[in-house]
């Protein structure tokens, strides 16, 4: 068994190879998985296991301690995951599973955009500045080159400004903006990754055409976009089964009467399966909510197994 630190996954890892992985591996059979919880939202520990039959088992271990992100020192989640060979139950590998969520995390929301945005965006909101901005601003990127506008909002102004600075050392140009109902009204793409309780995107101010990717809400009352902006769009989630489990922005419209179960019209699985359409027109807005699961977690650990090859056999 190997330990695969956060440097080796960062190293094998690019965009590109890991979307194009997560696609391919929503062309296979759904896996299986199941998520365990405990704690409350203040200090949680979840464990999430997927099998993908006659291939590989992996249970991801992780921690969830917003407070972290007021001390500076600590990231809100950390991780770590076991991966297993499916065909003996081998244990192959340990890997630093703080990077593996970043990694699918933006991924997954990639390859919602590439499936779902429109081919010609050119404007990218970010709502939040936390850890994952910078991983989902750099997946959108990677999928829609044809972005040429940046506009990130939070609530903490400063954090805001720091995401500018850091991606100014990347070369990526973005500005900070302060109206964020001014600021969805010009957005092609939105990517939000906030822990809100309240909505943050009004559907009042989305324009047509517009792709809205909705990251950070997590359990039912956590909610990133409004009422109105499901009402208005076309619904699709990442797995049905993550969905309606426990996410606000997909089990309150519906409890509110604004949606039905039907209204979710597909997941991955049904996109790249070609089993149902996403984008029918240009002035559809589409609504992506990133719900993740431990299946996400499972093909990126494939994908950094098999991408260091030999050296781990």
């Amino acid at each position: 068994m190997h330990f695969v630190d956060n440097a080796e996954v960062n190293r094998v890892l690019t965009f590109p190879i890991l979307i194009e992985a997560i696609a391919a591996a929503h062309r296979r059979p759904r896996m299986q998985v199941l998520d365990g919880f405990l704690g409350n939202e203040n200090g949680q520990y979840v464990t999430r296991s997927a099998v993908d039959a006659g291939r590989y088992m992996m249970t991801k271990m992780f921690t969830s301690f917003p407070a972290n992100l007021a001390v500076g020192k600590l990231p809100a989640v950390q991780a770590v995951c076991v991966l297993f060979d499916g065909t003996d139950g081998r244990p192959l590998a340990v890997i630093d599973g703080t990077e593996i969520t970043h990694w699918r995390t933006a991924a997954d929301s990639a390859l919602g955009a590439r499936l779902l945005a429109r081919a010609d965006a050119e404007t990218l909101l970010v709502v939040g500045a936390g850890e994952m901005a910078q991983w989902l601003l750099r997946a959108h990127l990677c999928v829609r080159p044809s972005l040429r506008r940046i506009l990130i909002w939070n609530r903490t102004a400063q954090r805001a400004r720091d995401l500018v600075a850091l991606l100014a050392g990347e070369s990526i140009a973005a500005t900070t903006v302060d109206d964020l109902d001014a600021a969805t009204r010009e957005a092609d793409i939105i990517t939000a990754c906030t822990r809100s309780h309240t909505p943050l995107i009004k559907g009042v101010h989305l324009k047509p055409g517009a792709h809205l990717d909705l990251v950070g809400g997590y359990t039912p009352q956590t909610r990133e976009a409004d009422d109105e902006a499901a009402r208005r769009s076309r619904v699709f989630v990442d797995r049905r089964e993550s969905a309606f489990h426990g996410v606000g922005d997909i089990l309150q419209p519906i409890a509110n009467g604004v949606i039905g179960e039907s209204d979710v019209l597909g997941d991955h699985y049904d996109l790249v399966g070609g089993a149902v359409t996403g984008r029918q027109t240009d002035d559809d807005i589409t609504f992506f909510k990133n719900a993740g699961g431990g299946h996400l977690d499972l093909m990126t650990c494939e994908t950094v197994f098999q991408r260091l090859g030999k050296s781990l056999r």
